[in-house]
């Protein structure tokens, strides 16, 4: 059976901070069965969450800060709200995986945030981009995460950016094997640079990926950082394209 397909809604942030309800209903008649925050502009998380549930969205995930220091109370307040599972950390900067020691000084926080997340019943996820993937002065940062995180530390692989790093994303979801239970899926023409386009007008082969993780993968996630065309029409695009080949479900499905 195929994958339910979600729409990562920073890829819509701009509209959002406009009118958020309005827009997730637009997502909603598209026919996308769950959709993944960063964020709430322009709503709380409590409105967002209502929101959802009565237009009948999963919320498998949420894009957060790590629940440490001042943070955690909020964070963790936000996924009861939302009542969703895995807690994505969405992003450290590449100047964080320069060197060995500061590979191992993310893996570390990562780690402390793991204890804290699996307190409150919730799966830490980490959610990549290139620079993961890209070799720095003899080493993959990578490989190091894989090596220093926990093994209870599952990861939201981006497709995309593993691609356009240089690195091989089913022989990276065959690697990881169970702890991918979210793939994000965009497409574009492999340059970290260039905007995306939407999925399946790029350079991407999904089929594929998806294939290799099947027995994992829960959710396919949609997510386009910026867009060279009309963003909306894209992310709509995108879920016509992975529902009409089979490759995902949505709410109607």
């Amino acid at each position: 059976m195929a994958l339910p397909v979600g729409l990562q809604l920073y890829t819509l942030r701009d509209a959002l901070a406009q009118d958020y309800e309005g827009v997730v209903r637009r997502v909603a008649e598209m026919g996308y069965a769950g959709v993944e925050p960063a964020g709430f502009p322009g709503t709380t998380v409590e409105k967002a969450a209502a929101l959802f549930r009565s237009l009948g969205l999963d919320v498998p995930g949420a894009h957060t800060p790590l629940p440490l220091g001042e943070q955690r109370s909020e964070v963790l307040e936000t996924m009861a709200a939302l009542g969703c599972r895995y807690l994505i950390c969405p992003y450290m900067p590449p100047e964080e995986f320069a060197t060995p020691d500061k590979v191992k000084a993310v893996c570390d926080r990562l780690n402390e945030a793991n204890e804290i997340a699996r307190g409150a019943g919730l799966t830490l996820v980490y959610h990549n981009h290139w620079w993961e993937y890209e070799p720095v002065n003899g080493f993959v940062p990578y490989q190091m995460m894989l090596e220093w995180l926990d093994p209870t530390i599952q990861f939201e692989i981006d497709t995309y950016w593993v691609k356009t790093a240089g690195a091989d994303p089913v022989a990276v979801v065959r690697e990881l094997g169970a702890r991918v239970p979210l793939l994000h899926i965009k497409d574009g023409p492999l340059d970290k640079d260039a905007p995306m386009v939407a999925v399946g007008q790029g350079k991407m082969e999904f089929e594929p990926i998806i294939r290799a993780g099947a027995e994992a993968v829960q959710w396919l996630i949609v997510e386009l950082d910026r867009c060279a065309t009309d963003m909306l029409e894209a992310v709509a695009q995108s879920y016509d394209y992975l529902t009409n080949r089979g490759l995902a479900r949505g709410k109607q499905d």
